[in-house]
Order: structure tokens, then sequence, then C-alpha cells
């Protein structure tokens, strides 16, 4: 079970530090903070002397860290214990269970993405699901780490899901078999002569791959490869630098992202031409696909490749996560870590896409699915979670909801998709768009 919170594969980590014991700034913020920190002293005080249960000091300590970071923005928390034990299996690449990437919200366990080829996507969960009960045992309001911890466990063992999905009058069963999930960040295939590469999250060497792909899609197609299909659909995120490496590869001259923190001169500016030299796919038509779930690291390719008019990007409106986290450790052997929002992110133009998203150039729904239209009226983006960043250039909220209008161009049925073998209709509108353009037919952006 994947946590995306928790980690990397959410994270947009800017730094990995480890906070000294004292420092000079430390120093000066606590005695700023004399008075707010004897408050915190009393009521510490009032709850050792006066609650009814004798309190213990660990859980008064971790709750009062995971107050304050819960009261910055939704991306700033704490980690510890389980939640540390998960990052770390998740780095290190592999582990039981059902391929799934879930969130508490309000109580629920919510389905934000199952991973492409992972038990639960072979199931048929999808994102915006909500997980009501476990092999017939109520979970809403529970801990959300009992929660993925009952749906660890051996592969080859099954278990029983019941789920409320949107669009559906009545919650329904769905029996998974747990597996092995191998992450694997990139995935390509060929499809007649022209190249799609899926990137799943932004983990370690996804530039690398990515042009590892493009040279064997090239291969493949015996040098008569007429474009590339980019997917960052439901991909949350990951690590800043493989975001601009994988941007690189196809961008030759000015900058990929910028971020920005409280203090001007620790801001950052990241170009072209610093990782790959050259575009890797010279002459061939790029579109990149996004959606609701693509997020954070994923609207920086996004961003740039927008903004250097070097792709078409197609889909729907993305998340939003227009800000950079930093993880540091509280102590050397790592078993806590705060992760703080440190810097806000900007495209080649400057524009922030914190809260609005990057908006595609073809807005394309996903005809094929047949809950698609409904979970799309229900889907969570940053502009909907509690103490998100407001973007500074005050966006107007309608301008942000007109996505969800159906547009006229788009009219055919999932049934009538199906007699045609189209299962991933904004795919197939990808791959069309580009042998119309290898065709010498125009395309217009929006």
């Amino acid at each position: 079970m994947k946590i995306v919170p928790l980690f990397r594969a959410a994270l947009l980590v800017s730094a990995v530090s480890l906070i000294p014991a004292t420092t000079a700034g430390l120093a000066a913020v606590d005695a700023r903070s004399s008075a707010q920190f004897e408050r915190l002293a009393t009521v510490y005080q009032l709850v050792k002397l006066r609650y009814v249960e004798k309190a213990d000091d660990a859980k008064l300590e971790e709750g009062a860290i995971d107050g304050m970071l819960a009261s910055l923005d939704p991306h700033s928390s704490y980690l510890s214990g389980a939640t540390m034990q998960r990052l770390n299996t998740m780095i290190d690449g592999n582990y039981s269970g059902l391929g799934l990437s879930v969130v508490m919200d309000d109580g629920a366990v919510k389905v934000v993405s199952p991973m492409r080829g992972s038990p639960a996507a072979t199931a048929g969960i999808k994102a915006g699901d909500y997980i009501t009960h476990l092999d017939g045992k109520l979970i809403y309001g529970g801990d959300l780490d009992d929660a993925v911890a009952q749906m660890r466990g051996e592969a080859g063992s099954k278990i029983r899901l019941t789920i409320f999905r949107a669009g559906r009058d009545q919650p329904f069963d769905v029996t998974v078999t747990r597996g092995v999930i191998q992450l694997e960040p990139v995935t390509w295939e060929l499809k007649d002569n022209i190249g799609v590469i899926t990137v799943n999250e932004f983990s370690h060497d996804v530039g690398k791959d990515v042009n590892k792909a493009i040279t064997d899609l090239k291969a493949k197609s015996g040098g008569k490869l007429e474009g590339l299909v980019l997917d960052l659909r439901e991909n949350p995120g990951g690590e800043l630098e493989e975001a601009v490496g994988l941007s690189d590869l196809f961008l030759t001259k000015g900058d990929i992202v910028s971020q920005r923190g409280r203090d001007s001169s620790e801001d950052e500016y990241f170009k072209a031409e610093s990782m790959f030299p050259g575009d890797m796919a010279k002459g061939l038509p790029l579109v990149v696909l996004i959606d609701s779930g693509s997020a954070s690291a994923s609207e920086i390719v996004a961003g740039a490749l927008q903004d250097q008019h070097r792709a078409l990007i197609m889909g729907e409106r993305s998340f939003g996560k227009g800000s950079v986290q930093s993880l540091f450790f509280l102590d050397r052997s790592r078993t806590s870590a705060v992760k703080i929002t440190t810097a806000r992110y900007y495209t080649p133009s400057g524009r922030s896409v914190q809260e609005g998203g990057i908006d595609p150039d073809i807005r394309v729904p996903q005809l094929s699915d047949p809950d698609a239209a409904r979970r799309s009226e229900l889907s969570v983006r940053e502009s909907d979670l509690r103490h998100h960043l407001v973007n500074e250039a005050s966006l107007d909220d309608k301008k942000l909801e007109n996505d969800r209008q159906a547009d006229p161009r788009f009219k055919m049925t999932p049934d009538q998709l199906k007699t045609k073998g189209i299962k991933d209709f904004q795919l197939y509108y990808a791959l069309e768009t580009l042998h119309r353009t290898a065709a010498g037919v125009p395309v217009k952006r929006k």
C-alpha cells in the first residue's frame, strides 16, 4: 500500500537535511517566541496534572508537532515510527500489497490512484473510490495506518474491499489478490510508429530511463518514429532533480523551473542543457497527457514544455501543487523527520501553478470511463485542501471550474468507444493527433 502524502512519489523534495542541535537562527526564533512557548508549556502542564488519565510524554510531544505542522499547509507533516518505516519500504522499491495510493479524507480511506498494472488496477479500483470495509469490517473513522496494515499481506492472499464510487447508487465489493509490487517509474511501448512513454513517478534516474525509452523506440520503429506521447496522468510527482532532467531531455535553451522561498537569496533557477545536451527527440512532435492526478514534478515538466512550446499539453487540468517541500531529519538515526514547505515554484514564463494547475492546450475528457464525468465533479485538487497556500495571482474560482464543463466536441459514449475497441480515449486522441500531424494536418492550440 502506497500512502501518497508520506512517500517521495508524492513529494517535491528540494533538500534533505539533519537539523543541528543549536543554531543562531533557532536561538533567535526562540528568543522572539518565548511568550508563545510559555503558553504551550502551560497547556502541557495542565494536561499532565488534570487529564482524566495519565498522559504519555512522547504522545503529547508528537501531537504538538503534528498540530503545529498541520496548521501550516496540507504538505507539511511529521514523520516517525510506522510512517518512516513505510517511507523506507517504498524507497527500497518493492513490497507486497495492492498497489494503491490512498489518503484519509474526512475519516474515509480514499484512493488517489492505483498503480498501473497493479493488482488493484487489474481488479478495477479507480481514482476517487472510497474504501469503506475490508473483509466486511468497517474502517470508516479509523486509523489510516491500521487500514494500510490490513491491506498489506503475502502475495497470493486475497482481501475483499467494499467500494463507494461516485456515479454508482450502491456500494459494491471487489476481491483483490495481493501481489509483489515492483515499482516501475517508467514504461514504454510502440503503437503504430508512435512511442508512448508512461512516467508513473519521479524517482531516481527517471530522466535516464526516458532517454533510454526514446532510443529503444527509435530502434523498434526502424527509424520511422512519428512522434511521442509522454503520459503523466495520475503521476503525483517526486524528485525535483528528475523533473528538471526529464524536461531537459526535450529543451535546448531557457529556464525549466524556478523556486522562490521567503528569502530571495535562496531563490534557484534551473535551466535547459544542465543535465542532457540537445533535444533527444529532435524533430519529433510531442504530446504530454495530464489529468487531475498530475501533480508537483509532473506539473513542472508540463509547464516547462508548454511555456517553451515544445509539446502539446492534452487531457485535463492538473492538480495544482506549486510548492516545494524539504525533509529535515530530527536525529542522526533518521527515525523521525519533519517535511516543511520551503518554497513555491514557477514555470519559465513566471506562472505559479499553485491552486490553478496546468491548463491543457487541448482539453480531452476520459470518455472511455463511464464514471469519469461524475468523478471529475467530485475530484479533489490542491485548491480543495484545507490550509492550502493561496496563489499570489488571486485566481478566479469560477475559471478553475471551466474544465468541468462538457465539451460539445466529445459526445461518444463509453459503450460506443468499447465497440470500437477504444479503452483509453485520452491516449487514443493523443495518438490520432500525432498521426494527423505526421500527415501534415496542422493542430491548433486553444
